[in-house]
């Protein structure tokens, strides 16, 4: 049985210089793809062309309602257990983020707690927060390990990312992003550690854990050199990078990883000029986070009219994680975007949608078009930039459709 939504209106974001608006429409969906979709009047004979007799095609009455392609949120750190609040609060008191990194803090902590966790601990908490996700529009999350440090912990990171995927009906991309801090068995050792990283994920990719690479390429992560090292092991693999690059100082990690053919550059605050050459060069997606921004007070902006003259394309996520953005909100994520960033907010929302699926890797969704998958969210908005303007308060998603 085919679907038809009628009486819509269609943020179709195609062409992708404009929301690509479509008034009282209709959309057909086929075998989780978008088979069909345009004007009401127009469905009748296209109903006929697309050779559907009447009764196969479910119709549903969607009253006026916005329909848009689902969010995508292509930078999280679902899995984990606990939280950090008591670093928030040292924060507060003067203690930067680096400080507490090297006393013992940070990230350390959070790995300390998800290997004390079982199995299930893991799973029911990743499985809430994606859920908080899916409740404001996703249907595509990107899930990164580097909490666990150790194979076992990483591949426990990974294969629970697989089941909230298969538990939920969504996507699920799986980052290994071991190369995140250096555990304690391997203090003072980081080198050590790097060629541990890189002599387990042969191991995980067989076990199909893992859809990209990634790592921390910074003062209080890893070097260049280190990082290089990394992402030659992904590609003797033939698995595609990003990279943690530029958010608290510049490394040159953003042209390293443009040199590997980068999907994406993460955080970015302190970005080059030479760093953004080789990402348009490398056609390396800037995903930005406006969720890490806010929560550790940043005062340096990413370039952002710099990344725009160059055409390098813009995507915003939330950066899900205990000690730096502990957001589930995707909608506040576009609200941030435009008021810190000030992005419009056609950019911040195909920065969630078009933009953050090409920082995947992925060519089937992000807009409304033909052959898409049919991973739709249905909103009570008169128009999409409804959905970057409030913060706070109640989100206004009515459905989310996920083939």
């Amino acid at each position: 049985m085919s679907t038809l939504y009628t009486h819509a209106k269609l943020a179709t974001l195609a062409p992708t210089s404009d929301w690509g608006l479509l008034d009282n429409a209709a959309l057909l969906v086929q075998n989780s793809r978008i088979a069909w979709l345009g004007a009401m009047a127009d469905w009748p004979a296209s109903r006929i062309a697309l050779g559907l007799q009447a009764d196969a095609v479910l119709e549903v009455d969607m009253q006026g309602r916005l329909i848009t392609p689902a969010l995508i949120d292509c930078h999280t750190h679902l899995v984990y257990v606990g939280n950090r609040a008591n670093e928030f609060e040292m924060r507060l008191q003067g203690a930067t983020y680096e400080e507490i990194a090297r006393a013992g803090g940070g990230i350390k902590s959070t790995v300390a707690a998800t290997r004390a966790a079982n199995d299930e601990q893991l799973l029911q908490s990743a499985l809430i927060r994606a859920k908080s996700l899916m409740a404001e529009g996703v249907a595509t999350i990107e899930i990164k390990s580097g909490y666990g440090l150790s194979e076992l912990d990483e591949a426990r990171s990974l294969r629970i990312a697989r089941k909230v995927g298969q538990a939920l009906g969504i996507t699920v991309k799986t980052t290994y992003l071991a190369a995140h801090a250096l555990p304690p068995e391997f203090a003072d050792r980081p080198d050590d550690y790097i060629s541990a990283v890189c002599e387990w994920l042969p191991r995980l990719h067989s076990e199909g854990l893992v859809d990209a690479v990634d790592a921390f390429c910074e003062g209080i992560g890893f070097s260049t050199a280190q990082t290089r090292r990394v992402f030659e092991a992904a590609k003797a693999l033939g698995l595609p990078v990003k990279l943690h690059a530029e958010q608290l100082s510049d490394l040159g990690g953003s042209a390293l990883a443009a040199s590997f053919g980068a999907m994406s550059c993460d955080h970015l605050e302190h970005l080059s000029a030479s760093g953004i050459a080789a990402m348009k060069s490398a056609g390396t997606v800037a995903v930005l986070l406006p969720g890490a921004y806010y929560f550790l007070r940043e005062t340096k902006l990413p370039p952002i009219q710099a990344l725009r003259d160059a055409g390098v394309p813009i995507a915003i996520a939330t950066d899900h994680n205990p000690g730096s953005s502990p957001t589930l909100s995707p909608l506040l994520m576009l609200s941030m975007a435009c008021t810190f960033f000030k992005l419009t907010p056609l950019e911040a929302f195909a920065g969630m949608t078009l933009q953050a699926s090409r920082a995947l890797g992925l060519q089937d969704r992000g807009t409304l078009a033909v052959g898409q998958r049919a991973d739709l969210a249905v909103w009570n908005v008169d128009h999409p930039n409804q959905l970057c303007y409030p913060f706070g308060g109640s989100h206004p998603l009515y459905q989310l459709i996920a083939s």
